[in-house]
């Protein structure tokens, strides 16, 4: 993959957004009447997180007052990581930036720009911002998510998921509870595509290991292909686990002693969880991927229908 901006190449008819992303390709530094910093119209407000590829700073639009969530990347730090003989970190944010241009769904943060400027050593991603919390600190604070709450966050995961694999043929690649946002109105947005694939096919065959150890599935523990779609499945069945239980159910002190656990550990399931919901548990967790519980099945489960009826399926 060349490192310059890429443009939506949709993979199926309705794959590209209502609204086109804007791609920007000059930028300006400047400051504003009250001395903060600017990026073309955009006025620095804070910084909100730093992430292994870069920083997401909160800026106002200048002319419409409307926030938005700025991830700045260093290009030339990012083309020195290798991740792979053939790839470096810039190739996972040019990939995650291709993955946004396509993806428009309640469920999925919006990009609404890239600002890339060949003269810059630096690409901003103009994400729409959200008043939410990360839901790994919301169970760091209350510790295990009520089973009632938990329900209503995975349905909405399972539906953006959904969506990514059946109607975009997209992997995420590093779902977990970090990568989940909960808006101050309670809906689930899936972040951070830099480990995610996009396929042109029904083949969703990966060779890279996931993101996460901790949420990594038991068949991309080897050096052998898996199927990207299954893994996700298993990571979604580790962050409801996290969310009702407040760990995760395989974890060690090192990633190689996680990833043992991973592959040859027991499931343990605490008894007062409810029936259905260690039924579901056990489906997403099932360690032989051609068994795993599909996620349209997931969708339809009794635990999930349960409480607010089937999981809404948005396709937009």
């Amino acid at each position: 993959m060349e490192e310059q901006s890429i443009p939506c190449t949709p993979r199926t008819a309705q794959a590209c957004k209502k609204i086109p992303v804007t791609v920007i390709t000059s930028v300006k530094h400047s400051k504003h009447s009250n001395g903060r910093k600017m990026i073309n119209e955009y006025v620095k407000e804070r910084k909100i997180n730093q992430g292994s590829y870069g920083r997401v700073v909160l800026y106002r639009n200048s002319n419409d007052g409307i926030p938005y969530a700025i991830k700045v990347v260093c290009k030339s730090r990012l083309r020195k990581l290798r991740i792979t003989q053939s790839e470096t970190a810039m190739t996972d944010v040019l990939r995650e930036v291709s993955i946004l241009k396509t993806l428009e769904h309640p469920n999925i943060i919006n990009l609404v720009e890239v600002i890339d400027d060949q003269k810059s050593d630096y690409m901003y991603m103009v994400l729409e911002y959200v008043e939410s919390s990360c839901m790994s600190n919301i169970s760091e604070t209350k510790g295990q998510i009520d089973e009632t709450t938990a329900r209503r966050y995975f349905k909405d995961v399972i539906a953006g998921l959904i969506y990514l694999h059946h109607h975009q043929n997209i992997v995420h690649g590093d779902i977990k509870p970090e990568n989940l946002l909960v808006t101050t109105s309670g809906r689930v947005k899936i972040v951070d595509f830099s480990f995610g694939h996009a396929f042109e096919d029904g083949n969703d065959g990966l060779l890279r290991c996931p993101g996460t150890p901790a949420f990594t599935a038991p068949e991309c523990c080897s050096d052998t292909v898996y199927h990207g779609k299954a893994a996700d499945t298993w990571a979604v069945g580790v962050t409801l686990y996290f969310m009702v239980v407040g760990c995760c159910p395989f974890l060690a002190d090192s990633a190689p002693e996680t990833y043992d656990k991973i592959v040859n550990g027991p499931l343990s399931l605490p008894e007062e969880l409810n029936p259905d919901l260690k039924d579901l548990l056990q489906g997403l967790l099932c360690k032989d991927p051609t068994q795993r519980i599909t996620l349209n099945s997931a969708a339809e489960h009794p635990w999930m229908v349960k409480e607010g009826g089937p999981v809404p399926i948005n396709c937009i």
